[in-house]
């Protein structure tokens, strides 16, 4: 899963497609420690067996292997609808890149690879995918297909997202939540890739969230944060402007004194988020950037498996 040990810094993103399914296999090969056990060899040919599904597809020498009851797949067959939402306001494009960093060591970077690596998996899995973008804006929609071609359509998408806006974004998270739940309207997986900053009312946000889960879709929110600097605020003690990046404003203050407040305020906001979450049954992952990608890839097939 490491992905700096396999290949060399890319100098277009046109490899995309290359690093996700890397990461995948990578994903697969290791799938013998995990609870997946068993599952690696015949990734895209089976299916979890769900009880009360017919028997007659049941691959008994796989069980004899595994212990495990998986279904055989045929090639017409999708039985999973994946619409991938990602926030590309302007604070999803920190931090700000050195030379030599990877393209996904900020948010909306780590959140585009992520999103291609589940389009990978949905991919080998023949499932359909879908792509909605929002920052001020929607941005971005497609529904969810699993044709080749709408696949590298929405790889295309992906490849677009990395570019530095050119000004600043303001998130408008609640207005086009409500609009994408509008549009899915076939049961579907909702994937929510978000660093979650946003100036609008708490409860309307929360209503935005809990309006995704509409038509019994059900909703995994990734929350995506700069732990160092977003979370632990861990800056030296020299005088520093803060600004921030979706209305320009900024704040010359000495991190120091304001740490010990910022954590707290930080740490009062995820709790909230984490019990609405729960409470509207939505799966909530903090992800932070650096990190690989297995806690992707495993929240999904996890939830996929009770998507019934």
């Amino acid at each position: 899963m490491k992905i700096e040990s396999q290949i060399e810094k890319i100098s277009s993103f046109q490899h995309l497609e290359m690093l996700a399914n890397q990461v995948v296999e990578g994903f697969i090969s290791g799938m013998h420690k995990s609870p997946f056990h068993g599952f690696s060899a015949e990734f895209a040919e089976h299916k979890v067996y769900n009880v009360g599904e017919s028997t007659r597809h049941i691959d008994w020498k796989l069980f004899a292997k595994t212990d495990r009851l998986y279904a055989k797949r045929f090639e017409e067959e999708t039985n999973l609808r994946c619409h991938l939402i990602i926030d590309n306001s302007a604070s999803m494009h920190y931090p700000d890149l050195k030379p030599g960093q990877f393209f996904y060591e900020n948010k909306i970077g780590f959140s585009v690879l992520a999103s291609a690596v589940l389009m990978n998996i949905l991919k080998k899995q023949r499932d359909a995918v879908g792509l909605s973008v929002f920052s001020d804006s929607y941005e971005y929609y497609a529904p969810e297909k699993g044709s080749d071609r709408h696949h590298r359509m929405l790889l295309n998408k992906l490849e677009e997202l990395l570019e530095k806006p050119k000004e600043a974004k303001k998130t408008d998270t609640i207005t086009y939540l409500h609009q994408i739940a509008e549009k899915i309207h076939r049961r579907s997986m909702i994937i929510l890739f978000t660093d979650m900053f946003q100036s609008e009312n708490e409860e309307l946000l929360f209503n935005a969230l809990q309006h995704l889960k509409h038509n019994k879709h059900k909703v995994v929110l990734f929350h995506v944060i700069d732990k160092e600097t977003e979370v632990k605020f861990d800056f030296d003690n020299a005088p520093r402007k803060f600004i921030d990046l979706e209305t320009g404003e900024e704040v010359a203050v000495f991190a120091d004194n304001v740490k010990a407040e910022y954590e707290k305020e930080v740490e009062s906001y995820f709790k909230r988020l984490v019990l609405t979450c729960a409470q509207n049954r939505i799966k909530y992952v903090l992800v932070a950037v650096g990190e690989n990608f297995e806690k992707i890839v495993t929240t999904y097939l996890v939830e996929k498996q009770t998507f019934g």
